[in-house]
């Protein structure tokens, strides 16, 4: 026993002196007496581990708040958003602040944007957050039995460009999960969640309801897309105005692309019933194939049209003033999460596009 504990004592004192601490060597002490320094200064040197890793986890956390409000770029909806207040936000990115010395954020007035170091925070916070992700999802495998049938419904360009390969990779790691994929506009995908027809959404357009809960899937940009014989295709850009004289095939009303197209034309003092529609097609490759074969344009989806840039059949025509970001969204009903929904959203949302 007396062999056990001058063992440990010396273990101690490794441990101290790598957290460079000096435990000072005992006296000739009694076997009570030694026992009872020993468990002190194990007690002293477990303090000094939960120290140190409780201040890991709350910098992991302001992180994340920085994250957030980075992406939001307004600190009332990431506070709202991680269920904290205001000036708790505040001062968590004051603290990162001081920590590297540099600022984050410029204000002006109720705006704000990032900074040089801000951007570079931000890339470096999105791959630490998908390895974590990535981490607990691939470790949560090994214990979790996964089987049953997965109903999913998409709109249409995230259905047809973005889903297959994560349906083929998701097929492959969980062969016991059926998984049937609905293709319909956003209203519709919308209505078939509601009506309890599909357990899962993910749709691409720019208004949200209060019926649903939504979590970001991945970005998307819309772009004005021509044939390469096109008249327009050799200019740097188009003015705005320009716009309004291009014949365009648009998508049908519901559609999640048709809202984003008029919201993003607002600001520029452009409404969809403005433009000068030629036709109104219901999916993205019936609108490929009309542009080959007309002087047409559309907004289409960088995702959809990768190919026919690659073989030079369209070009991409800027819009002075004009850029259409969007993300995709998983929908839900509100409510306690489901694990076939969740599983899927959690593999999705760490799924490497390439």
């Amino acid at each position: 026993m007396r062999q056990a504990l001058c063992g440990k004592n010396c273990r101690l004192q490794q441990l101290a002196m790598q957290n460079k601490e000096t435990i000072r060597p005992y006296p000739q002490l009694n076997f009570v007496e030694l026992y009872q320094r020993t468990c002190l200064e194990f007690t002293s040197y477990l303090t000094h581990l939960f120290r140190n890793f409780s201040t890991i986890c709350m910098f992991d956390f302001r992180l994340q708040v920085f994250n957030t409000v980075a992406k939001r770029l307004n600190f009332t909806k990431a506070a709202e958003e991680l269920f904290i207040t205001q000036p708790a936000v505040t001062k968590h990115i004051q603290e990162i602040e001081n920590h590297f010395k540099v600022k984050l954020f410029e204000r002006n007035g109720t705006k704000i944007k990032l900074t040089p170091a801000g951007e570079t925070l931000l890339q470096h916070t999105d791959q630490l957050f998908a390895v974590y992700r990535n981490m607990e999802f691939e470790l949560n495998a090994f214990t979790q039995q996964h089987a049953g049938k997965l109903k999913i419904g998409a709109s249409t360009t995230v259905a047809q460009y973005v889903l297959p390969p994560v349906l083929a990779a998701f097929h492959k790691k969980f062969r016991n999960i059926r998984v049937s994929l609905t293709i319909n506009n956003t209203e519709q995908i919308e209505q078939a969640l509601q009506n309890k027809s599909i357990d899962l959404g993910i749709i691409e357009g720019q208004s949200k309801s209060n019926l649903f809960k939504y979590t970001e899937f991945v970005e998307d940009e819309l772009l004005l897309v021509a044939n390469s014989n096109h008249p327009l295709a050799r200019k740097e850009f188009i003015k705005p105005e320009e716009l309004l004289k291009v014949p365009l095939l648009l998508r049908e009303p519901g559609s999640g692309t048709l809202e984003v197209i008029a919201h993003a034309l607002r600001p520029l003092g452009i409404k969809i019933s403005q433009l000068q529609k030629e036709m109104q097609l219901g999916s993205t490759e019936s609108m490929k194939l009309y542009l080959l074969n007309s002087d047409a344009m559309a907004f289409l989806s960088v995702h959809s049209i990768s190919k026919e840039l690659h073989d030079r059949e369209c070009s991409v025509i800027a819009v002075k003033g004009l850029k259409i970001k969007r993300h995709f969204y998983f929908i839900q009903q509100h409510g306690p999460a489901e694990a076939l929904p969740d599983l899927f959203m959690k593999f999705a949302r760490h799924y490497n596009f390439r």
